[in-house]
C-alpha cells in the first residue's frame, strides 16, 4: 500500500513562536542541540528523556520515587518511579496556594441556554475539598471505585479532581450512555458510587441523566452512592442511596487533606470500545498519566499559564481528563461549554473562540468537515487573531479540509497541532511540534521516548513512502497498566503481533522529509485485486468532489477480486441525493485511484455513525450493511443513524 501526501510545505516555524516555545525551553534546559538530537536521544535513551521531562514539568512527590524505570517483568509491565508517592491534585491544585494562579480564573462556562458562569482555582479548590470531604463521609476511601456520569459543567471538574484527591479511582463516562454500557463499565470496575446530575439539554431537548442510572443501579451490586447535583432543577424520584450534592457538602470543611499515592496507583479507569460487546478497561496511574500527557500537552503542543483552553469534547473521552488536567496543572484558563458547537447557533464555536479569546483550541477534522457547509458570513462576523496554536486529533485529515481550516480560521499563520494516540497510550503516539514545518494532515514528529517506528508484518521498519502499522519500540511511561480484570486480551491486543513490539492498529507512512501520516485503522483496511488500501486514500478523492461532507469507504466480499470498494457518503446540504451524483463520485475515484478502485456501489445517507470522539464508525457501517452484528455500540453518539443503514441492500457480487 502506498499514500501520496499533499507534496507542498504550507507552514514554517517563525521566531516569535518558536523563541517563546516550550519545546525550545526542553531542548536548552535538557542541553542537547537541537530537536532532531533531541528526539534520537530520547528513543535511544527512554529512561533520559522521562527524566529530563518529570524536572522540566517540575512534578510534585511526596516521596521521591526509588527506581524510575522497572522492566523485570518484561516490557509489557514496565513499571514507573517505582516507590515515589504523589497525587494528580498535588500537582494540579495544591502547588498553586500562595502563587498568583491562585485567584486567576480557573473556569468560565456557558451552559446551552447561554447561562454562564466562572470559578477561580482558590473557589474551584474549596469545592473539591467541600466534595472530597463529603465523599469521605460517605465511607469511600483510598483505592474505591467511583463512576463520573455528567455533562461538561463546572462541576465535572470538581467532582474529577476530588474523587481523585481522595485517593478513589475515576471511571469516566459518556454522559450519553445508556443503562447497559454504565452497568458493564461499573461492574467490571465494582465502583461503590457514581457522581451525576438531574438531567442535561441536548439541543433543548432535556435529557434525565439520574433516570438512567436508576436503571443501571439495579444490575450493579457493588453500587452503594448516587451523589446527583441538581444542574436542571428536575424533580426526582429519591432512590435508596441517593445523596444530594449540596446537603452532601454543606458544612464540609474548604481544607481537606489530599491522600498520599504510590505513584503506580490507579487513578482512572478509561474504557475504550473493541469490536466485540466487551470495552476495554485501560488503567492510567497517578504519577505516569500526569507526566507523559503534560509533556503532550505543555511542551510539544504548547499549552502554559498564560492560555486560555477551548477542547469540546465530553467526560468520557480521555480529553475530558486532559483538559481539566493540562489547564490546572499549567494554572491555565479552560473555557468550556455544555452542549454542542454548532448549537443553539450554527456558529457558537466560532463565537466562543471570539467572546473568550482563546488562544489554544482543540478541535477534530470531522467537525471541520462539518462546518466547511456553512455559509461564509458566519465565520466572517467572528475574530480568531487570539490563537496561538490548534491541537487536532480523532479522525485523518483530508486536504480539503485542512486546508480550509488552515485559511479560515488559522489565517494561514496560526501551526495545527496533529495529534494522535489513543485511551490505551495515555495522550499521543506522533505529534506536532512549532520547531518544523508543516503540510496539511501531517504529523510533523514522533513523540520523543516513545520509539515511534513503521513496521511490517514482522516488524521490520518500512522505507519511506510505503505504508506499514503504527508501533512502539519502547514502553511509553503513558501506556496503560494493561486493562483491568484481563491481561491476556492486553497481551493479544497489542504485544503478540510483534513480540516486544506495541502495535496500535493504525496504518501510518512517513515521507522523504520525515512527515508522518495515520491512514485510518488497520481493521478497517480493504483488500482490493490484492492492494492493501487504506479508507482514507478513497474517501479523500470522494470529499474532494465537494459535494458530500462526510465519507465511510468499506470492503466488501468479491468473487472475482476478493473485496470490492464501497462507499458511503453523507452530502451536503442542497445536494441532490440521486444516480447522477452517485456515478459522478464513482467517476472521480476511478479517474483520481484508477479503474481496480472503482466502487462497486455509492450509499448516500444522512449521517455516519460516531464515537464520541466524532470517529467514523466503519466496522459498524460494514456490518450493518452486511447484515452482520456490530459489535459494542456503547460509544456510538447518533444511534439515530444505525436504522437506515440496516434498511440498504448492498448490491450482490
Amino acid at each position: 500500500m502506498e499514500y501520496q501526501p499533499y507534496p507542498d510545505v504550507v507552514w514554517e516555524p517563525n521566531e516569535a513562536l518558536t523563541s517563546k516555545s516550550e519545546m525550545q525551553r526542553f531542548i536548552h534546559v535538557s542541553k542537547v542541540a537541537d530537536y532532531d538530537e533531541l528526539l534520537a536521544k530520547s528513543d535511544a535513551d527512554p529512561e533520559w528523556f522521562w527524566q529530563s521531562a518529570i524536572k522540566f514539568l517540575d512534578i510534585k512527590f511526596y516521596k521521591s520515587y526509588d527506581k524510575l524505570r522497572d522492566q523485570t517483568k518484561g516490557i509489557e509491565w514496565t513499571q514507573w518511579c517505582l516507590g515515589g508517592q504523589t497525587n494528580l491534585i498535588l500537582n494540579c491544585l495544591d502547588k498553586h496556594k500562595g502563587t498568583e494562579v491562585w485567584n486567576k480564573t480557573f473556569i468560565h462556562h456557558e451552559t446551552e441556554a447561554g447561562v454562564k458562569s466562572s470559578l477561580s482555582y482558590a473557589e474551584l479548590d474549596a469545592k473539591v475539598c467541600q466534595l472530597t470531604e463529603g465523599l469521605r463521609s460517605l465511607g469511600l476511601t483510598k483505592g474505591d471505585a467511583v463512576g463520573l456520569y455528567m455533562p461538561m459543567i463546572p462541576e465535572v471538574a470538581i467532582a474529577f479532581l476530588a474523587i481523585i484527591k481522595m485517593g478513589g479511582v475515576v471511571i469516566p463516562l459518556f454522559s450519553g450512555f445508556g443503562p447497559e454500557p454504565i452497568a458493564v463499565r461499573l461492574n467490571d470496575g465494582q465502583a461503590k458510587a457514581v457522581i451525576t446530575v438531574d438531567g442535561t439539554s441536548r439541543r433543548s431537548n432535556i435529557i434525565n441523566l439520574k433516570e438512567t442510572i436508576d436503571e443501571a443501579k439495579t444490575n450493579i451490586p457493588s453500587m452503594e452512592h448516587v451523589i446527583v447535583f441538581n444542574h436542571m432543577g428536575l424533580e426526582l424520584e429519591t432512590k435508596p442511596g441517593d445523596v444530594d450534592w449540596i446537603e452532601l457538602t454543606r458544612g464540609m470543611s474548604n481544607i481537606s487533606e489530599t491522600e498520599i499515592m504510590q505513584a503506580e496507583a490507579p487513578l482512572m479507569l478509561a474504557y475504550t470500545s473493541g469490536t466485540t460487546g466487551m470495552p476495554k478497561g485501560t488503567v492510567h496511574t497517578h504519577a505516569s498519566f500526569m507526566i507523559k500527557a503534560m509533556f503532550d500537552m505543555q511542551v510539544l503542543s504548547e499549552l502554559t499559564e498564560q492560555d486560555r483552553l477551548l477542547w469540546m469534547s465530553d467526560m468520557g473521552w480521555l480529553v475530558g481528563a486532559l483538559q481539566i488536567m493540562g489547564v490546572s496543572f499549567t494554572g491555565a484558563t479552560l473555557v468550556m461549554a455544555e452542549g454542542a458547537p454548532n448549537y443553539p447557533e450554527p456558529a457558537r464555536i466560532w463565537r466562543l473562540i471570539d467572546d473568550y479569546k482563546v488562544s489554544w483550541l482543540g478541535f477534530a477534522p470531522t467537525i471541520a468537515r462539518i462546518f466547511m457547509n456553512q455559509p461564509s458570513e458566519q465565520l466572517n462576523q467572528y475574530d480568531f487573531s487570539s490563537l496561538k496554536v490548534v491541537l487536532t486529533t480523532g479522525e485523518p485529515w483530508n486536504p480539503d479540509a485542512w486546508l480550509w481550516f488552515f485559511d479560515k480560521i488559522c489565517a494561514n499563520k496560526v501551526p495545527i497541532l496533529n495529534l494522535t494516540g489513543g485511551t490505551e497510550i495515555g495522550c499521543g503516539i506522533l505529534g506536532t511540534t512549532v520547531l518544523r514545518p508543516l503540510k496539511p494532515c501531517c504529523f510533523n514528529t514522533a513523540i520523543p521516548g516513545m520509539g515511534a517506528d513503521i513496521v511490517d508484518d514482522s516488524g521490520n521498519t518500512m522505507v519511506d513512502g510505503k505504508v506499514g502499522e503504527l508501533a512502539l519500540r519502547n514502553h511509553s511511561m503513558g501506556l496503560t497498566r494493561g486493562l483491568w480484570n484481563n491481561p491476556e486480551k492486553y497481551l493479544d491486543s497489542y504485544w503478540r503481533t510483534v513480540p516486544n513490539v506495541w502495535v496500535h492498529g493504525d496504518w501510518a507512512v512517513k515521507d522523504e522529509m520525515g512527515m508522518w501520516y495515520v491512514l485510518g485503522r488497520s481493521d478497517d483496511t480493504l483488500k482490493i485485486s490484492g492492494k492493501r488500501t487504506g479508507p482514507a486514500e478513497i474517501e479523500g478523492p470522494l470529499l474532494a468532489t465537494g459535494k458530500i461532507t462526510e465519507a465511510a469507504v468499506i470492503g466488501v466480499p468479491d468473487k472475482v477480486g476478493g473485496s470490492a470498494v464501497v462507499c458511503v457518503c453523507v452530502p451536503k446540504d442542497g445536494i441532490i441525493d440521486n444516480e447522477s451524483l452517485k456515478q459522478e463520485l464513482i467517476n472521480h475515484v476511478v479517474d483520481e485511484m484508477g479503474k481496480s478502485y472503482k466502487p462497486r456501489q455509492v450509499v448516500l445517507v444522512e449521517d455516519l455513525p460516531k464515537t464520541r470522539t466524532m470517529k467514523i464508525m466503519r466496522r459498524v457501517v460494514k456490518a450493518l450493511l452486511l447484515g452482520d452484528e456490530p459489535g459494542d455500540l456503547s460509544s456510538m453518539v447518533n444511534p439515530e443513524s444505525i436504522p437506515y443503514l440496516k434498511r440498504q441492500q448492498l448490491l450482490q457480487s
